[in-house]
This record gives structure tokens, C-alpha cells and sequence, in this order.
């Protein structure tokens, strides 16, 4: 029986907090902007796999996502918010953030090229993780909103 075990990843906070001592010129050199949030949802960050609430301060950024040697190296806007947690997840659990959004969901292969794709709604993640997982040349998921088209979240597959 195929292994469809999965662990979803969030960006890294040691990878981003520093953005936040930046000044607004310093952000601007990077393309970066700092945004107050005025609504919710809507922002969802990729560190905590939470949205921002009314009020709280985000960094919208350029990030290499899918940093790799190959035709599908990729990189888009994504949001962190100043003060988030490292988003700990357990096996085969899909964060409040991912349940509500329209998902394209990304296969790749050990070779980091795409080998299939398909867009769920949100209710359905799990499903569609594991439908994907099901081939056993899959070796990781990019999960993307699919209408923005930002970058969410990485998962990879787990052995137990």
C-alpha cells in the first residue's frame, strides 16, 4: 500500500523576522512593503499558515519559493505578519488557512519538475493531498492560492 503520509511545511521565521528591523527604504530596495491589515481573511501569513488580523502589521515580499535547478524554479508574493509563531503541524493536519481558499495544488519529482497539478477547494485538501501522494514518483506538493496565485505552503511526504 502506497505511503500518502504528509507534513505541511510553513516558511521558515529565522528566514524572514529580520525584514521587520528594515526601515521603509531599506523594504523598498528589496521590494518589499509593510502593510497594515484591513481585512480578515485575506492575508494569509506563510510562517504562522494563519491570517492576519484587522490592525496587525504584514511585510508583503517577493519570495523564492521553489529554489531549485530546474524549468520550475518560481518565486511570488507572499505575506508574514511581525508577530507570528513557526506554524508546528502534525502529520496529515491541514491548517484553518488552507480549508477556505480555492488551492492549486503542485506534484513535483525528485528532480523538482512538475508532474501533475489539480485545483480543490479548500474542504477537500486532504483528499487531494493524498490523491497526489498516491504516486509514488511524487516527491513534494507546492500549495499555491490559486486565484492570487501566491505561494502558500510546501508538503512533503512522510514515511511512518
Amino acid at each position: 500500500m502506497p505511503n500518502n503520509n504528509f507534513l505541511i511545511q510553513s516558511i521558515s521565521h529565522n528566514k524572514v523576522r529580520h525584514l521587520f528591523s528594515l526601515s521603509d527604504s531599506e523594504l523598498t530596495k528589496i521590494n518589499a512593503i509593510k502593510i497594515i491589515v484591513d481585512k480578515s481573511p485575506g492575508y494569509p501569513c506563510r510562517v504562522s499558515l494563519e491570517d492576519a488580523e484587522i490592525g496587525e502589521t504584514i511585510i508583503a515580499l517577493p519570495y523564492r519559493h521553489h529554489d531549485v535547478k530546474s524549468p520550475y524554479r518560481s518565486s511570488g508574493p507572499i505575506f508574514i505578519r511581525e508577530k507570528c509563531t513557526q506554524a508546528n503541524l502534525e502529520i496529515n493536519e491541514i491548517p484553518d488557512v488552507l480549508t477556505s481558499r480555492l488551492l492549486s495544488l503542485r506534484a513535483y519529482n525528485k528532480q523538482a519538475l512538475m508532474i501533475n497539478a489539480l485545483i480543490t477547494e479548500g474542504k477537500d485538501t486532504k483528499k487531494s493531498l493524498i490523491k497526489l501522494l498516491s504516486n509514488q514518483k511524487v516527491s513534494y506538493i507546492h500549495i499555491h492560492n490559486a486565484n492570487p496565485g501566491c505561494y502558500s505552503c510546501c508538503v512533503e511526504r512522510v514515511i511512518k
